[in-house]
C-alpha cells in the first residue's frame, strides 16, 4: 500500500527558525516510517536556505526569500497557490495546519478549494490569543470550524478550542521530550568547559530560562527577583528576541550586571548565552540548579519538560497548558504571575529544602519518562492520520 501524502502548512522552521512547534514537528515526523506517511511542508523562506530541499522526513518547499511582515501577511496566499499546483502533480491525502494563524489561513484556503481532503489542524499556541477575539474573531472561527479533526496539546488549548467554534472531533496528544538526550549523563569535560565559558565560581548558583525573549515568558520578572536572592544566584538566559535589549537595559539599571554582554564578565549575574542548538542545551541543563519559566501564557511548554528530564526542578506559573504536567510540591513548583518576589520564594524553597526538591525531581522526571517522550507522541499523530478514510 502507497503512503499517504501529507501536506503541512507552517510559517516557519528548521533550520533557522526553531521554537517548540518547529521542534515538534520534527520530532514527530522522524518517528514516523515513510511507508505510512509522506510529508510535504509549505513554509516562509529564510533568506539564505534554498527554495526546495529535504530536512529530515519531510520535504520543504519555501516562498518568498525572506519573512519579513509583510511576507506573513501574503504567506496565506502564496501557500494556497503553491499548494495547489503541488496537489495538481501529485494528490495529497491530508492536510495538516501547524497553528490557526497564518499557517491555517492558508490551509483553510486550501481545504475550501478541495473539501474532500481531510484537515488536521494542531493547536501549538502559547500567547497572543486576545489577538483572535477582536474584530478579525470570525475569520479565526473559520479555521477551526474547517477542520475534520483538531489536535491540541494540551487541555487548556482543547477549551480554547472548543470556545473559538471547534465542531470536529478534538484529541489532546502533548509535546514531548527527547528523553536519552535530556537524562543522559554530561560528560564532565563538557560541563566544565561551560562553566568555564560562564564564569562560574565556587558557590554560585544557576538559575536558567530557556525559550524566546518576548512578554509571555516574562523574563524579566526573573531577573528583577534576584533583587531578592543572594549575589551567588545568577541567571542563565537561553534564547533571542526582540525584547533583548529591553532586558540587558534592565539588569545594567538595577546594579545585577557590570557589562553588557558578550563577553561573560564575572560580575555579571545574568548572562544572555543567546541561541543555543537543541542538541547544546542538555549541556547548559546539567550545570544549572533551578529551571524557571514565570509565564504569563503557555500552550504547553517543551522546555519545562526538557528541563524535568534533565533532573532540574522546575518554578512555573499556574497559566495554559503547564497544570497538564506540573502539581504543586509532587513535580514542581509554582509561583505567582507577575510577582518576582514570589518567584524568589520559591527559589529558595528549592535551595534549602533538599528532600523536597529531590523528590520533585524523582516524581517529574518519571512522569517525562512515562508520558511524555517523542515515540509515544509520533505513534499517536500517525493514528490521527490513519483514522480518515482513503
Amino acid at each position: 500500500m502507497n503512503p499517504r501524502r501529507i501536506l503541512i502548512f507552517s510559517l516557519s522552521y528548521f533550520p533557522r527558525f526553531v521554537g517548540g512547534a518547529e521542534v515538534a514537528i520534527k520530532e514527530i515526523t522522524d518517528r514516523i516510517a515513510w511507508s505510512d506517511l509522506e510529508f510535504d511542508m509549505i513554509t516562509l523562506g529564510d533568506g539564505v536556505s534554498p527554495t526546495m530541499e529535504s530536512l529530515g522526513s519531510i520535504r520543504l518547499h519555501r516562498i518568498f526569500k525572506s519573512s519579513g511582515w509583510l511576507q506573513k501577511l501574503l504567506f496565506p496566499f502564496a501557500a494556497f497557490f503553491k499548494a495547489q499546483r503541488l496537489h495538481a502533480i501529485e494528490p495529497y491525502d491530508a492536510i495538516w495546519a501547524i497553528m490557526a494563524s497564518y499557517a491555517g489561513f492558508g490551509a483553510f484556503l486550501f481545504k475550501k478549494r478541495n473539501p474532500k481532503i481531510p484537515l488536521v489542524l494542531n493547536i501549538q499556541e502559547g500567547d497572543n490569543f486576545e489577538r483572535r477575539q477582536g474584530p478579525f474573531r470570525p475569520l479565526f472561527v473559520k479555521i477551526f470550524r474547517s477542520a475534520d479533526y483538531i489536535h491540541a496539546i494540551s487541555n487548556y488549548l482543547e477549551r480554547w478550542a472548543r470556545d473559538m467554534g471547534a465542531k470536529c472531533p478534538i484529541v489532546v496528544v502533548p509535546n514531548g521530550v527527547d528523553f536519552k538526550a535530556f537524562s543522559k549523563e554530561v560528560l564532565e569535560a563538557d560541563k566544565e568547559f561551560i562553566n568555564n565559558k560562564l564564569c562560574r565560581k565556587e558557590g554560585d548558583v544557576f538559575l536558567i530560562t530557556t525559550g524566546r525573549l518576548v512578554a509571555k515568558n516574562a523574563v524579566g520578572d526573573i531577573i528583577d527577583s534576584l533583587q531578592y536572592l543572594p549575589k551567588n544566584v545568577k541567571l542563565l538566559v537561553l534564547g533571542k528576541g526582540y525584547l533583548e535589549g529591553d532586558l540587558k537595559q534592565q539588569t545594567l539599571r538595577l546594579g545585577l550586571n557590570y557589562t553588557d554582554e558578550p563577553p561573560m564578565n564575572p560580575g555579571n549575574r545574568v548572562h544572555f548565552v543567546g541561541f543555543v542548538s537543541h542538541a547544546d542545551l542538555p549541556a547548559y541543563l546539567a550545570v544549572s540548579d533551578v529551571f524557571i519559566r514565570p509565564a504569563i501564557s503557555e500552550g504547553l511548554g517543551n522546555s519545562f519538560l526538557e528541563a524535568m528530564a534533565a533532573g532540574l526542578p522546575v518554578v512555573a506559573t499556574p497559566v495554559g497548558g503547564i497544570p497538564d504536567f506540573l502539581t504543586e510540591g509532587e513535580t514542581g513548583l509554582f509561583c505567582e504571575v507577575k510577582n518576582p518576589k514570589s518567584i524568589a520564594q520559591k527559589v529558595e524553597k528549592c535551595l534549602k529544602d533538599v528532600e523536597s526538591r529531590d523528590y520533585i525531581v524523582k516524581k517529574a522526571k518519571a512522569q517525562v519518562k512515562d508520558k511524555y517522550q517523542w515515540e509515544k507522541i509520533a505513534d499517536d499523530v500517525r493514528k490521527i492520520f490513519f483514522s480518515f478514510k482513503q
